[in-house]
């Protein structure tokens, strides 16, 4: 009876060591998946992206300095967002909401990429205690 409680015992040690090994192995794979996409990121030139931003009128609904607006409902902040490139280029191409969408014919994608550039170097939102106004 003992040699079969270890027999069993040292099979469940053997698939947990190989569910470690495979889950291991996932995680390795994706993060080298995830650095091969951020190389693949074309570099952004911030001040052509922010005459496209400004020429675009992206900032009507974004706002001029990404903080986001109301112009035709709720516009999301862009300025610093944590989106990757990838999601930035499909919002352009699929958008959700009332946004429209914009084709490669109309954004290249050099061009959306420059615009990612131009909302990554935006200041992003400020908490209420670093707004003086706020504080008097």
């Amino acid at each position: 009876m003992l040699s079969l409680i270890r027999g069993e015992e040292a099979r469940s040690v053997l698939q947990f060591q190989r569910a470690v090994a495979f889950a291991l192995v996932a995680v390795c794979a994706g993060g080298i998946t995830i650095a091969a996409r951020a190389q693949d990121t074309p570099p952004g030139d911030t001040v052509n992206g922010k005459r496209l931003y400004l020429d675009g009128n992206c900032f009507t609904c974004h706002g001029r300095a990404g903080q986001g607006g109301a112009y035709n409902g709720p516009a999301p902040a862009v300025a610093k967002t944590a989106m990757p490139f990838e999601g930035f280029l499909g919002q352009i191409r699929n958008p959700s909401n009332d946004m429209p969408a914009y084709t490669s014919q109309v954004i290249p994608d050099q061009a959306a990429a420059d615009i990612y550039a131009y909302v990554q170097s935006l200041p992003g939102p400020q908490e209420a205690k670093d707004i003086a106004i706020l504080n008097d």
